[in-house]
């Protein structure tokens, strides 16, 4: 994979200290933390798990709900084996990897080879390297030259390297009571391939006619190498795809529309900026042999300029594919040309994970308020994991009753925080590092005036509102529906 050189603006928080504030602030958590971690396995803490719906629900409702000829699917994780032969996974769903012979840590190849072709080229006067590429023959050519220039990130040596061999990154597992080839299956690498073997159903349930789109979100896995930089590279991880089928004639415009549609996605919705977010073209020794056209979104991760999602025109390969194996007809007959032929695909496909690395590396600023350094993290309202928190002043019985009749009167709409526990001031702070637009202080003066201040978030500004009013003075601020 052909790998862009990062932006000379790094990012403003580093994958070390965001690692830390979503461990401390209820984020992310190591899965099996207590047995010691597992690599490439995390989970979503209370805010975190609020983060990612709300992302997976801004892109269904922008991919889904705006679109009138966009349908959704919910496909099973383990699908026929003969999916992923036809698809060509089971053959060649690979990576390069080699061994250190010192250490016995395993790498994959083209990650360390990208890496130290990084630092040559950051080096005053580096030497001109030859072109890059996924070959194995490049790889173990690079491996083999530089020998001792390039060393072993676990251990330091050089010259340890195993060379360069494939390794198939399907997760498997056997379905049935017995272990053998006839029962072995697959945990899907990616959510493509069960709208390519619903395309039929659900163009018949629906009715619709092409063009038309089909949507799915939902967990893939990949048995990588070395999973790294947190949430970017996982085992485990999530897809939001969408599947658009074609007529032949169509696909540059097609291609063209939704790429734009994408990007604005990106920048309008998500709320990430036109200053660390890019299109990268894939060459032709990045593209898939089937692709006709690849674009990626590359964004300036805490961990360098990488791919955040991509756009492809998979031509009429999928169908043809599935077609040929299943002996199913696929093809479409148009109406209006009197002509029958097989769909192309444009598709658009993101990582929830590394959306919600790059909403997270958007969002957290660190401001000089007074003495003291504020971390806010300015997501977009729609996106808070908390959307509003109710702050009695004091825990004394009176203060705390009205506040809860307060929290009761907006809760049930959006998520509500009610918190009483610490200063004030701290409380505040907490809620901006989480990202939450209001916080509702409800004070003494609260039982004479049935009234509370409103602290917003990016702006501190206060406004007292009558408790009657709250309701829909926040609706009104989320841009929300009072029912």
């Amino acid at each position: 994979m052909k790998t862009d050189k990062p932006d000379k603006d790094k990012s403003k928080i580093n994958m070390e200290e965001l690692v830390s504030y979503c461990k401390r602030r209820g984020f992310v958590f190591q899965a099996s933390e207590i047995y010691g971690g597992i690599a490439g396995f995390w989970d979503y803490g209370p805010y975190g798990v609020e983060l990612i719906n709300n992302l997976k629900r801004a892109w269904w409702k922008t991919f889904v709900y705006q679109n009138p000829n966009i349908f959704g699917l919910d496909s099973a994780i383990i699908q026929s084996p003969k999916l992923w032969e036809a698809s060509g996974h089971v053959a060649g769903f690979v990576d390069p990897m080699i061994d250190c012979k010192e250490c016995k840590h395993r790498f994959r190849a083209d990650h360390v080879v990208e890496e130290w072709i990084e630092k040559v080229e950051k080096e005053q006067n580096a030497p001109a390297l030859p072109t890059y590429s996924e070959s194995l023959d490049v790889l173990n050519e690079y491996l083999d030259s530089f020998k001792k220039e390039i060393s072993c990130p676990n251990c330091g040596k050089f010259g340890t390297f195993t060379s360069a061999r494939q390794f198939n990154m399907m997760l498997t597992t056997h379905v049935g009571p017995a272990e053998d080839d006839t029962t072995l299956t697959y945990l899907r690498p990616e959510t493509a391939g069960g709208i390519y073997t619903n395309y039929e159903n659900v163009r018949e349930t629906t009715r619709a006619k092409i063009p038309f789109g089909i949507a799915q979100v939902g967990k893939a896995f990949r048995n990588e190498i070395t999973p790294r930089d947190f949430v970017f590279r996982t085992r485990e991880l999530e897809q939001m795809e969408m599947q658009y089928f074609i007529q032949p004639d169509v696909r540059e415009e097609e291609y063209a529309k939704w790429r734009e549609f994408t990007w604005n996605f990106l920048l309008d919705v998500i709320g990430l900026s036109k200053e660390n977010i890019s299109w990268h073209e894939h060459g032709e020794d990045e593209k898939a042999h089937y692709a006709a056209a690849a674009h990626d979104v590359y964004y300036n991760f805490p961990h360098g300029r990488k791919e955040l999602c991509g756009i492809h025109d998979r031509t009429d390969h999928d169908l043809t594919s599935h077609m040929k194996v299943s002996g199913r007809d696929l093809s479409y007959f148009d109406e209006a040309s009197a002509k029958r032929f097989t769909p192309n695909i444009i598709e658009s496909s993101m990582g929830v994970g590394r959306l919600f690395v790059a909403v997270l590396t958007e969002a957290y600023i660190e401001e000089e308020v007074g003495d003291e350094t504020r971390v806010v993290l300015k997501l977009k309202s729609e996106l808070a994991p908390v959307k509003v928190a109710i702050l009695p002043l004091s825990k004394k019985p009176e203060l705390s009753k009205v506040a809860k009749e307060v929290f009761a009167s907006v809760a049930g709409e959006y998520n509500v925080e009610y918190d009483e526990t610490q200063s004030i001031g701290k409380r505040y702070r907490r809620q901006d590092e989480i990202g939450t637009p209001y916080c509702v202080t409800v004070d003494f003066e609260s039982i004479d005036d049935q009234a509370v201040t409103v602290r917003d978030r990016d702006s501190m500004k206060q406004e007292r509102i009558k408790i009657v009013e709250l309701k829909s003075y926040l609706a009104d601020k989320l841009n929300l529906v009072v029912r």
